[in-house]
């Protein structure tokens, strides 16, 4: 029924990375601290966030409760998938020190519409179209995903308390992130991220994992470049030692 449009989606989502890994290293995406003028409305960034990321976790649980050969196997993936999402849409929105802050709904329109064929590739997919049976919990693939998951959300959410605490207590105000993660990169958030989803790429052991993982870095990889710039050009004493988004290598 869906396999034709399943198709197309990932189709569409590899271009996209391909396009978005270009443009972002010549067009900062526009919010946070390089939000500017031109990019038209706009709404709060808490909001933006809800509606940007509440495809993701509404289509994967529907083509997970819509499957009629569920095992142990998927509930691990929709529990992990959830995991990372409903905190990321129902959470975070209401945590960050930015919420009230502008975002400009063309970019809220564009992460909507990758949300969408993302949780459709990956809901559709892993849950209708791969076969996974209660043995897989013990391949290569799952033991090592898992691993690589289950670091990179760790990773990830400590960035992203570590952040907030930071900027609460400076009132709201850009500083140095010092300790941890943060003394080898500037955006231990962003490489969390990466991790978690080449996790999800080797556990599911699929086509949609990988184009997941694949435009997780394409988008964020860009970003973090940028945003290590920013706060060399800010911050006369920054670490020099300090790389972007991988340790010890860029």
């Amino acid at each position: 029924m869906y396999i034709n449009l399943y198709q197309l989606s990932l189709f569409l989502i590899f271009c996209f990375a391909v396009l978005v890994f270009i443009l972002l290293f010549y067009i900062p995406a526009p919010y946070g601290k390089f939000m500017r003028r031109g990019w038209g409305p706009s709404v709060k960034s808490g909001l933006a966030w809800m509606i940007m990321e509440f495809p993701s976790p509404f289509l994967m649980a529907y083509f997970f409760l819509t499957s009629t050969h569920k095992n142990i196997v998927h509930y691990v993936f929709i529990l992990m998938w959830l995991a990372h999402y409903l905190y990321r849409t129902f959470i975070y929105p209401f945590m960050q020190s930015g919420r009230k802050k502008p975002y400009p709904v063309v970019v809220v329109l564009m992460a909507v519409i990758f949300n969408v064929l993302n949780g459709f590739v990956n809901g559709y997919g892993v849950f209708h179209l791969y076969s996974y049976d209660k043995s897989w919990l013990f391949s290569w693939q799952f033991i090592a995903g898992f691993v690589l998951f289950a670091s990179g959300f760790i990773i990830n959410k400590t960035a992203d308390s570590k952040m907030m605490h930071l900027r609460n207590n400076n009132s709201g105000e850009y500083v140095i992130p010092r300790g941890w993660l943060f003394e080898y990169i500037s955006s231990p958030h962003y490489f969390g991220e990466i991790v978690e989803w080449c996790g999800w790429a080797i556990m599911t052991f699929s086509l949609p994992g990988l184009a997941f993982a694949v435009f997780t870095f394409a988008n964020l990889f860009p970003r973090a470049i940028a945003s290590h710039k920013w706060y060399r050009q800010h911050f006369s004493d920054y670490p020099s030692g300090r790389k972007a988004v991988i340790p010890f290598i860029i």
